[in-house]
């Protein structure tokens, strides 16, 4: 019986779940009905660490009954190719048919790689003293703010920026962060998400964070949902990191702190196309190849940072209105793949060198002022 089976299964289950997949669980059992949505919330919000919320929910489904625990072990199959294999959910004859697989996550994390155990006690055992330590999966808080501004007031709406969330949050997610969304702020709301995420005492228990800013954008920073050639409505990207420093968010010291931009900040173009920058709203032309423009600005100080910015000062970055940007979407396909071996610099460098050589426009992200001591390897499934 399938009660019998995941009773069997539970100390195994609890140690092992990551954060991208137990998520991925509690949205698929709530929309099958095998979950309230007040047990949900209570599993989510009530219960600190990541085994907490594990032992609340395998203890609820097994109370439950076989069907309901039948449910949850396909679930599980579905969600996370490894996590399933680990627990020897899977049949012989699946694990003959799959066990040439690259074991990655198929759940919340989308197709990310896992770093194998050997491999990551390779990696840490030739560098240890260079590398950023990571903390234990079952006890850390990981945190990221993805903040995007899709509708403005005045400016035109950014096509296609839903997909940047999606993509994005799945790749956090599936990294073990709990990743926290806002849309279509002004500055000072933005500031109050960046002020509230940097005092959040999960920091205490998180080994990194990542932050997201994803809006229109003018050379001095990123663009309010209020901005116009009246109303002055940006947020100064220096204070994004002054915000985040020692002084301001002492959690996070000599912790890495990624901040990630996707903004247009040209205010010129020798090209006709829309252009993620603060300017005429009725201007708006597409290329033939149907992109849009995103260009970027400088900024970053603090120990500790390193901003990827999705195309230099003053150049462009392009937007497919359909499916998203094409920094977004290479950068978080690119992690999927290397993030189980390379660390974070050298992940962002594969992203500069397959957007310089993209077709049909290239485009150069930078890195701006980095100021890592260490490697960032993120380990994923570790």
């Amino acid at each position: 019986m399938a009660d019998k089976i995941l009773k069997g299964k539970r100390k195994k289950f609890v140690h092992s779940v990551g954060t991208g997949t137990l998520n991925g669980l509690l949205d698929e059992l709530l929309q099958k009905q095998v979950l309230n949505q007040e047990e949900m919330q209570i599993i989510k919000y009530q219960c600190v660490t990541i085994m907490e919320k594990a032992r609340a929910l395998v203890d609820g489904i097994i109370h439950k009954g076989p069907q309901a625990c039948q449910i949850c072990i396909d679930v599980v199959c579905e969600e996370d190719y490894y996590l399933a294999r680990t627990l020897g959910l899977f049949s012989a004859s699946q694990e003959v048919q799959d066990n040439q697989l690259m074991p990655m996550s198929s759940g919340r994390g989308g197709g990310l790689k896992l770093c194998t155990l050997e491999m990551a006690q390779n990696i840490w055992r030739e560098n240890s003293a260079e590398i950023y330590p990571i903390m234990n999966q079952l006890t850390r808080t990981r945190l990221a703010l993805i903040i995007c501004n899709t509708e403005f007031d005045s400016l035109p709406k950014r096509t296609g920026a839903e997909a940047d969330i999606r993509n994005m949050k799945t790749l956090l997610e599936g990294l073990g962060y709990q990743v926290i969304v806002r849309e279509n702020l002004t500055a000072l709301e933005m500031a109050t998400e960046v002020k509230a995420f940097a005092a959040n005492p999960q920091h205490k228990t998180s080994d990194s964070t990542f932050l997201v800013f994803m809006s229109h954008g003018i050379l001095d920073g990123i663009c309010g949902k209020k901005h116009s050639a009246e109303e002055n409505d940006v947020l100064q990207m220096s204070n994004i990191f002054a915000m985040l420093n020692t002084s301001n968010c002492s959690s996070l010291k000599d912790k890495p702190k990624v901040i990630i931009i996707q903004a247009c900040l040209v205010e010129k173009k020798s090209t006709e196309c829309v252009k993620d920058e603060a300017g005429d709203p009725s201007n708006i032309f597409l290329t033939p190849e149907g992109l849009e423009f995103d260009g970027i600005m400088r900024v970053h100080i603090e120990k500790d940072f390193i901003a990827f910015c999705s195309s230099t000062p003053d150049d462009f970055s392009l937007r497919p209105p359909e499916n998203g940007s094409l920094f977004i979407t290479k950068l978080t396909e690119i992690m999927q793949e290397y993030a189980c071996c390379c660390d974070l610099q050298e992940i962002f460098q594969k992203v500069q060198l397959a957007l310089d050589t993209s077709e049909p426009m290239a485009q150069t992200p930078v890195k701006e002022r980095v100021t890592l001591t260490k490697h960032f390897y993120l380990f994923p499934g570790h």
